[in-house]
């Protein structure tokens, strides 16, 4: 079902293949930020785990 159980990666492809690069761009960039956003608060929770545990 389309915007419902579409994939990111399968939606960006959608967009590409509409000529519709500022779509594709926007939600490449948002699973980009979602990625650091995880990065860091997983670096940031082990820093605290290993800092709480001496």
């Amino acid at each position: 079902m389309p915007m419902r159980t579409e994939i990111a990666p399968l939606l960006i492809m959608s967009k590409l293949e509409q000529f519709d690069y500022t779509g594709a761009t926007a939600v490449a960039l948002l699973l980009l930020l979602i990625s650091f956003l995880m990065l860091l608060v997983i670096n940031t929770l082990q820093r605290w785990v290993r800092k709480t545990s001496r």
